[in-house]
């Protein structure tokens, strides 16, 4: 007599999904428009993978006009924003929707582009899905982590400056299609002051004109309406510094009346420039944002955020379509909803900071098929 474990079935594995990429014969018989009207809501992961399937689709998903195209798509759809996590030297990243709805498998590795570098990497800015890194200003990168591709950039020296701090900012020029670095150099020994700009589409580095000196610049440069934004600090005022990457002249707007003794932070929210005020007790921050850009008088109060912990907070990152902000808030993130008044923690699994540097920095990013590697203008 058989056993009775000799009639049982073998166990059926589980096969694991695959992607399927279509062949050249099963999309053959659709018109051209239709196919790129589908390929154009297609995330970046699969459209590498698409790329594959015949020279016409290669051509089609490499041209410049689809690329545009799909990044229109993926600038309006929330699930391909990503937020990128900088804690020491590593960069990890999960799903902005992910966040929102608590469902974080694990934040992802990337793998950074800016091997031991002699000085921490910043993340010094995000458009169109190209990332900014920047070593101390010896050396920056332009990066897109979707496609994973990068282009160094070489360090600007600047003249008479042996030894100096720097700030950098990076945004896009819609007019010339081209994106831009600007570098801000203060030396360490003299009073000396120097600003330059750098063009992805020339791959150099130009001398800027019409620099103030003496101003300090606080915090991360922020890109809003085709400038560069820093808070600035001279002769005891504070303002707003701008410049323009097209015409590339400065400007300077006018913050929100605040009382003194005030933390600022700027941010951007959805297109808007917005500011975030930490007060001095280190009980709630204050959200502003510009509606009208260049008016003083548009700048609007959003929320006031009471946090615990003794701890300020960073400027939102994200807003949700039902008014939640998506802030950064020690080693993880947090979430504010104004209809109750709350703040809740995303769980993020396997991002754990410890030590000094017992925090995340946080940048928004978009999938997109930009490459950092533009053709040259010669």
């Amino acid at each position: 007599m058989k056993s009775e474990a000799s009639h049982r079935r073998p166990k059926r594995r589980r096969l694991r999904k695959r992607t399927e990429i279509p062949s050249k014969d099963s999309m053959g018989c659709l018109p051209e428009e239709l196919i790129e009207a589908i390929l154009v809501r297609v995330p970046v992961k699969y459209l590498l993978q698409f790329k594959c399937v015949s020279k016409n689709w290669f051509n089609l998903i490499s041209s410049p006009e689809f690329v545009k195209t799909h990044l229109n798509f993926s600038a309006n759809d929330y699930t391909r924003h990503i937020s990128l996590l900088q804690f020491r030297e590593d960069i990890k990243y999960c799903s902005v929707s992910s966040l929102f709805h608590n469902s974080v498998s694990e934040a992802l590795d990337l793998d950074c582009p800016m091997k031991n570098p002699p000085q921490r990497v910043y993340i010094s800015g995000s458009v169109n899905g190209l990332v900014c890194l920047a070593d101390g200003f010896s050396g920056l990168v332009l990066w897109n982590p979707s496609i994973r591709k990068f282009k160094k950039v070489f360090g600007f020296m600047p003249t008479q400056m042996r030894e100096c701090w720097s700030k950098c900012g990076f945004g896009y020029d819609e007019v010339h299609d081209d994106y831009k670095v600007v570098g801000i150099f203060s030396s360490m020994i003299k009073a000396n002051f120097e600003a330059a700009i750098y063009s992805l589409k020339s791959d150099s580095w130009r001398t800027l004109e019409d620099f103030k000196p003496g101003v300090s610049y606080c915090g991360e440069a922020k890109f809003v309406n085709h400038k560069l934004h820093w808070i600035t600090f001279r002769r005891l005022r504070m303002h707003i510094t701008s410049i323009d990457l097209v015409d590339e002249k400065w400007g300077k707007l006018e913050l929100p009346s605040y009382n003194k003794g005030r933390d600022l932070k700027l941010g951007v929210l959805g297109s808007d420039l917005s500011v975030l005020f930490n007060y001095d007790e280190r009980t709630h921050s204050d959200v502003w944002v510009m509606k009208e850009y260049g008016v003083k008088a548009s700048w609007t109060k959003l929320y006031t955020i009471r946090y615990p912990e003794n701890y300020e907070l960073s400027p939102p990152l994200f807003m949700y379509t039902k008014g939640e902000i998506l802030l950064a808030f020690k080693s993880t993130f947090a979430i504010y909803d104004p209809k109750n008044d709350s703040l809740t923690y995303p769980e993020v699994p396997n991002v754990e900071v410890t030590g000094f540097y017992n925090r995340i920095e946080a940048e928004l990013c978009i999938e997109s098929l930009v490459c950092p590697d533009l053709p040259s203008e010669d």
